[in-house]
């Protein structure tokens, strides 16, 4: 099913998917929701690292990846990313995010993000490194202990084999100690599945439209 480019309500593109009659993203604001779930509420909370390993559940239209090396220039990151069904190169090329975001240097990283090969690691610039798995997280594991896990599948009642104690013990297992996974979803049979897999688990004010998100800790 090929997503159809919208425009939500702070400026910035989305995708709609009508076989889930679901947006990749808040029809709030794409930007808006994507900094206050993945970049205040866990990026910032993680804090600067010499080296920052982070994981990304659902890499979509590579607006949390985008962010995360715009914002924390002074780590070496190594963020991996799953995707299942990629954006079409088209299709991604004409999603605005450069231009609200910064000028040709960011135009430049976010084309290389989506056009950079599958399964290998790739500097899209001299701090941000990119390795891009197409595979579904049910059948995910790697070596990686990672700091931060951006956790941005579809919505539970959309997908719910990804929403599991099974998923979230497998994450929990992959995680550094100390380490924080943040998600836009507030559902108590998510926050009861997460606390299962091992996790501390705290509500915290969602973004613009949404009163409450959660956010894990691997103590």
């Amino acid at each position: 099913m090929r997503p159809e480019l919208r425009i939500s309500e702070d400026g910035s593109s989305t995708l709609y998917r009508a076989d889930l009659d679901e947006h990749y993203h808040s029809f709030h604001g794409a930007i808006q929701e994507s900094k206050h779930v993945f970049i205040e509420a866990g990026l910032k909370k993680v804090g600067s690292k010499s080296v920052l390993n982070i994981l990304e559940i659902g890499f979509g239209t590579g607006l949390n990846a985008l962010l995360t090396m715009i914002h924390q220039p002074d780590s070496l990151i190594h963020y991996h990313t799953l995707e299942k069904y990629p954006v079409p190169e088209d299709l991604a090329a004409a999603i605005n995010y450069p231009q609200l975001l910064g000028g040709d240097e960011v135009l430049r990283c976010f084309s290389a993000m989506h056009t950079s090969a599958w399964g290998t690691e790739v500097e899209i610039l001299n701090h941000f490194f990119l390795t891009k798995f197409q595979v579904d997280l049910c059948d995910f594991n790697s070596k990686t202990k990672y700091d931060l896990v951006y956790f941005d599948a579809f919505a539970p009642d959309k997908q719910p084999e990804l929403w599991t104690d099974q998923i979230f013990k497998n994450i929990f297992a992959m995680m550094a100690k100390g380490g924080f996974l943040t998600t836009y979803s507030a559902k108590g049979s998510v926050r009861r599945a997460m606390q299962n897999a091992g996790f501390v688990v705290e509500r915290i004010p969602g973004p613009p439209g949404k009163r409450e998100m959660l956010r894990a800790c691997r103590e």
